[in-house]
C-alpha cells in the first residue's frame, strides 16, 4: 500500500499537480459537467481553431488539468502516481515541474498541427483535455533517465518501461475517445526535455573512461 506522507516528502510536485487536476475536475462538475464539452470548452478545454483564430494560447496549458468523466482522470492521476515520484526525484522538483508542463503543451501542439495538416475535419470539430500528454511526457522522461543511467533507475529497468510505454501505447490506439498523437508527442517532448535537464548522480565510469584515456 502506498504511504502518502512518505510520498508527499519524495514528490510534492506530483501530489499538488494531482491536486490540482482534482480540484479542476470537481470545478467542471458542480459548475456543469466534465462530459459536456460546451462546458470543458468554457473552463479550458483544446479546441484547435481557438488556438489557431482567436490565439487563445493558454489552452494549451489548461486543457492538460481538465477530464472528461471519472474514468477519465482516475486514469491519469494513477499513471501519474505510479510513475511521478521516480522522475522527480531523478530531476528535482522545478525540472520535473518543467519537464511535466512543457510536455503538456508539446501534446497539444503536436496533435493540434497534426490534425490540421492531415485531417482538417477533426480538427474543426474535436474538443480534447486531459493529462495524459503530459503524464506521457512523464513516461518519455523515466525512458531517457533509464537510458542514460545504463539501464536502470531505482527499480525501473530500459525493459519495463519499454513494455509500460508499449502497453500504454497500445491502450491509446485502441481505446474509443483516446488521442494517441498527444500521447506520441507528450512522449517524445519528455524524452527531449529529459535529455537536457537530468544528470545521472552517479559519474564512477565517466571517470574510469577518463583515467583510460590520460
Amino acid at each position: 500500500m502506498m504511504d502518502f506522507s512518505d510520498y508527499h516528502r519524495r514528490a510534492p510536485v506530483t501530489l499538488a499537480l494531482v491536486a490540482l487536476n482534482i480540484v479542476f475536475f470537481l470545478w467542471t462538475e458542480v459548475n456543469g459537467s466534465s462530459e459536456d464539452i460546451q462546458n470543458m470548452y468554457r473552463w479550458g478545454a483544446m479546441y484547435g481553431p481557438a488556438i489557431t483564430e482567436d490565439h487563445e494560447y493558454w489552452r494549451l496549458v489548461t486543457a492538460a488539468f481538465l477530464h472528461f468523466g471519472i474514468s477519465h482522470i482516475a486514469n491519469n492521476m494513477f499513471l501519474l502516481l505510479l510513475m511521478g515520484d521516480r522522475l522527480e526525484r531523478a530531476l528535482g522538483h522545478v525540472k520535473y515541474l518543467i519537464l511535466y508542463l512543457v510536455s503538456a503543451v508539446g501534446a497539444n501542439l503536436f496533435s493540434m498541427v497534426l490534425d490540421l495538416r492531415l485531417d482538417p475535419e477533426t480538427f474543426y470539430r474535436t474538443v480534447s483535455a486531459g493529462a495524459s500528454g503530459a503524464v506521457f511526457g512523464v513516461i518519455g522522461g523515466l525512458l531517457w533517465a533509464v537510458v542514460r543511467n545504463r539501464g536502470r533507475l531505482e527499480d525501473l529497468s530500459a525493459r519495463q518501461m519499454m513494455i509500460f510505454a508499449g502497453l500504454s501505447f497500445y491502450y491509446g490506439l485502441t481505446a474509443a475517445g483516446v488521442d494517441s498523437k498527444a500521447h506520441f508527442g507528450g512522449l517524445v517532448t519528455g524524452f527531449v526535455m529529459c535529455m537536457f535537464l537530468y544528470r545521472p548522480k552517479r559519474r564512477g565510469n565517466w571517470a574510469e573512461v577518463w583515467q583510460k584515456v590520460i
